[in-house]
C-alpha cells in the first residue's frame, strides 16, 4: 500500500518594507539629523585636537592570587626570552614581565644562543620552593645542541615577574 503524499504547502506572501527612505514629512520630530555646520570654501580643522595618550601598559596578571601561572603562560615567556638571548627579539617586548635588575641584565647578556633557526622551547618543568615564588626550566631546541633556560619567577601584588634567569652556553 503506498501512502497518499501529504500536500506541499504553497509560499506565502509577506509585505517587505519599502527599500526607499522616508521623505522629510515623513519623519517623526525626535528623528531628524542636524545640520553639518556651515563651512564656505575652506576645510573644516578642528583647531582643538585631542589630546594623544601614551598606550597603558597593563600588567599580566596571571590567575586569582595565591595560583601558580599556567603553563601555557610560562612556555611563552620562556620563548620569548630564549628568543632574546638568540638575537631574534628585542629585550624591550618583555620589560613589563621583568624587574628592572632581570632586564637589565637581559639586555647586557646579548646574544648567547647561537643558532641557524628560530629557537623552540618545550615543556616548561615547574616547581614552587615557596608561596609566591615559581621556578622554571625549559629545553630550548634550536639546531643540533639544545639549550637550558631557567627563568624565576616571583609575585609582585597581582603580577608575577621574572625576577632571575640562566641559560647555559
Amino acid at each position: 500500500m503506498s501512502r497518499t503524499p501529504r500536500p506541499v504547502p504553497l509560499p506565502r506572501i509577506a509585505p517587505s518594507p519599502s527599500a526607499e527612505p522616508p521623505y522629510d514629512d515623513e519623519r517623526p520630530a525626535g528623528d531628524v539629523p542636524a545640520a553639518p555646520p556651515y563651512v564656505q570654501g575652506a576645510l573644516a580643522l578642528a583647531y582643538d585636537p585631542e589630546p594623544v595618550e601614551p598606550p597603558v601598559r597593563r600588567p599580566l596578571i596571571w590567575g586569582p592570587p595565591g595560583a601558580v601561572p599556567d603553563e601555557r603562560r610560562l612556555r611563552a615567556l620562556g620563548q620569548a626570552v630564549a628568543e632574546i638571548l638568540s638575537g631574534r627579539r628585542p629585550p624591550s617586548s618583555v620589560s613589563s614581565l621583568l624587574t628592572e635588575r632581570a632586564h637589565a641584565e637581559l639586555v647586557r647578556s646579548g646574544k648567547i644562543i647561537n643558532c641557524t633557526r628560530p629557537p623552540l622551547v618545550g615543556t616548561p618543568h615547574v616547581s614552587q620552593p615557596k608561596d609566591g615564588v615559581v621556578e622554571m626550566c625549559v629545553l630550548v631546541h634550536c639546531g643540533d645542541r639544545p639549550r637550558v633556560l631557567a627563568l624565576r619567577l616571583e609575585r609582585k601584588g597581582v603580577q608575577w615577574l621574572c625576577t632571575d634567569f640562566e641559560a647555559t652556553p
